[in-house]
């Protein structure tokens, strides 16, 4: 299907927030996937067992001819074909110089089985977010390599605005088509569940539009549009690949550096700053175009958080941190109130 009309698949999809509350048939996936591997590596030596995932993939960690995979299965009603997409991502940023898993099979044409299934390395590292909950992290040298694989990322040949096809196109011409995707039906949905008043929602729309000229891009590019400490895959000390890039757009050089504001402090964004700046400059209205995208960000989060149980959940959630799911929810109205200063005030980072 095409991704024309979405601005973020989790809870803008026909089937919103499928997967985030676990997948009743997962067990019924397996053999019909290994029958898949077999036919697509041309061997009968596959062994299948269910991974720890907690997005909204189904996934599976297999082993293929002696080869160590990670099995990522999309399994909604819709028929989406996007692993392809992702797939082209991928090997897209792994060009740019950024370590990305490698891409050993895909099939998202849904004519051998009902879903789509990508096969990628299996990188034996956790994911950062392990390290950080347990206090290990070195964040100091991790917030500085993201910084600095986001400018390098930044680099690849994407063409329009928005959700990208396999020839790393966007879908639409214009960035203000995308950005304004689905916005007042976010507002909407969290004013219907309680979660912002409507003269709450009302402000952050009347402020979105009142700075509409930053989303005047002449040219976008590649944003991973999900950047987090559990898309990173390491050690405490070592970055070893950037994964999950199914929700890259072609977008503003700002964007990815917001979403590390949705969730880390000034000090790491800063420090993450300093490495994008160790090899691109900053764009024009920096601060500005930071505090608009965190505005729209975090409006997505608190759709997702909302719509999918996460203030319900506890510490063994990848999101959760001290003080379980209400505490969760109290930092999502928070950051939303601190985006909206900022972008008011043109306020310094170090506001975070």
């Amino acid at each position: 299907m095409s991704r024309r009309d979405i601005y973020y698949w989790k809870c803008d999809r026909p089937a919103a927030f499928h997967g985030t509350r676990g997948h009743g048939a997962a067990a019924e996936t397996g053999p019909a996937l290994r029958a898949a591997l077999q036919e697509h590596f041309h061997t009968r030596d596959v062994t299948l067992r269910p991974g720890a995932g907690q997005g909204n993939h189904l996934t599976w960690l297999a082993d293929v001819d002696g080869r160590a995979l990670f099995l990522r299965v999309e399994d909604g009603p819709e028929g989406d074909t996007h692993l392809a997409a992702e797939s082209a991502v991928l090997d897209a940023v792994r060009a740019c110089g950024v370590p990305t898993p490698r891409v050993f099979g895909c099939d998202a044409t849904r004519t051998r089985v009902s879903f789509a299934w990508q096969a990628l390395e299996r990188v034996d590292a956790p994911d950062l977010n392990q390290w950080f909950k347990d206090g290990a992290l070195d964040t100091h040298a991790a917030a500085y390599e993201i910084g600095a694989a986001v400018a390098r990322w930044q680099s690849a040949p994407v063409t329009g605005f928005g959700p990208l096809d396999a020839g790393l196109r966007g879908c639409h011409a214009a960035y203000p088509a995308y950005f304004h995707l689905r916005l007042e039906r976010h507002l909407t949905f969290l004013v219907e569940r309680r979660f912002l008043s409507r003269a709450r929602a009302d402000e952050f729309a009347a402020a979105i539009a009142e700075h509409g000229a930053l989303l005047d891009l002449e040219k976008g590019c590649l944003v991973h549009k999900d950047l987090a400490l559990w898309n990173i895959l390491g050690t405490a000390r070592e970055i070893r690949a950037f994964i999950d890039f199914d929700d890259a757009i072609s977008g503003d050089a700002m964007d990815d550096l917001s979403l590390l504001g949705c969730f880390h402090d000034a000090a790491f964004v800063a420090r993450a700053i300093e490495g994008y700046q160790s090899l691109r400059a900053l764009p024009a209205e920096s601060a500005r175009r930071f505090w608009l995208h965190l505005l729209r960000n975090m409006i997505v989060k608190a759709v997702i958080r909302v719509g999918a149980g996460y203030f319900e959940r506890d510490a063994g959630f990848f999101l959760i941190q001290n003080g379980g799911g209400s505490a969760l929810r109290e930092r999502t109205l928070e950051r939303l109130a601190l985006a909206l200063r900022g972008l008011r005030e043109d306020a310094p980072l170090s506001l975070l």
